[in-house]
């Protein structure tokens, strides 16, 4: 089923600025979609509504054919359990060990007696090391999570995905502590799996070629409003211009008959 917001306002609780301004956007099933705009454009609130972490001030929601807000508790807590959201720093306690960080993905699907029981002996521990090998971290199965560097620490938050079950993936800035080739890997690893679940995947990211790279469909962001949304072959250096500013479009702009998707360069902006 799909996804939408028609005229959604919303802004973080403590915010006095609104965050979000009249957005209306549309995702259907399997669709794989990258997020750009400077910091402050309202990247991180857009994920957060959909992933039903805030609800908007104003404005209608349908996630997977129903108003997520107007559910009761249970119900809301159920479909919760479709989603997956990814923030940029993975709440990764220090003394927990990397088994089970990776299993938690599987904590909306699970039983109080069941996730406990996880905690003393880890309930799966062959999909662990199987998550955590599609990102080559197989060698930190039972390492404790504070001796992960930050890019481990963020391969980590991306293997829980692959042991959920979600169908709505949405993933905040889920690869700026990796180098570029990890970067691009570990993004392709991701649309594999949204692609093997006919999930919708969401992604924002900072790094305008390797989105321009790899999604199809771009949606960009600034001051909490939709500046465009369209397939990556309509956007311009006018576009980006009016997004970022003439510093970006100047660093990203292609020469004569050379193909500006062909080898993402990682420009990033923030």
């Amino acid at each position: 089923m799909s996804i939408s917001l028609a005229g959604v306002y919303a802004r973080y609780a403590r915010s006095q600025r609104t965050s979000l301004a009249d957005i209306s956007l549309s995702f259907v099933p399997g669709e794989q979609v990258a997020v750009i705009g400077p910091s402050g454009a309202g990247k991180t609130t857009l994920l957060a509504t959909l992933a039903c972490a805030i609800r908007p001030s104003e404005g209608i929601m349908n996630i997977f054919g129903t108003d997520p807000w107007r559910l009761p508790g249970a119900d809301l807590h159920t479909l919760r359990a479709s989603l997956f959201l990814a923030p940029q720093s993975p709440p990764l306690p220090p003394r927990q060990r990397v088994v089970n960080a990776v299993l938690a993905g599987r904590l909306p699907q699970w039983s109080t007696w069941q996730a406990l029981r996880s905690l003393v002996y880890p309930i799966d521990i062959p999909a662990a090391h199987e998550a955590l090998a599609r990102f080559h971290l197989e060698d930190k199965l039972f390492l404790r999570c504070d001796r992960l560097s930050g890019g481990e620490r963020q391969r980590v938050g991306l293997a829980r995905l692959i042991t959920s079950s979600a169908r709505l993936l949405l993933l905040d800035e889920p690869v700026s502590a990796l180098d570029p080739a990890l970067a691009r890997e570990a993004l392709g690893v991701l649309q594999t799996e949204a692609t093997a679940r006919n999930a919708t995947l969401v992604v924002s990211l900072h790094a305008v070629d390797l989105a321009m790279g790899l999604f199809d469909r771009i949606i960009g962001l600034k001051e909490g409003r939709v500046q465009f949304d369209l397939p990556r072959r309509k956007i311009t250096d006018a576009l980006l211009t009016d997004l970022y500013g003439a510093e970006l479009a100047s660093s990203y702009q292609s020469g004569p008959g050379e193909d500006p998707f062909a080898q993402p360069k990682l420009v990033r902006c923030s």
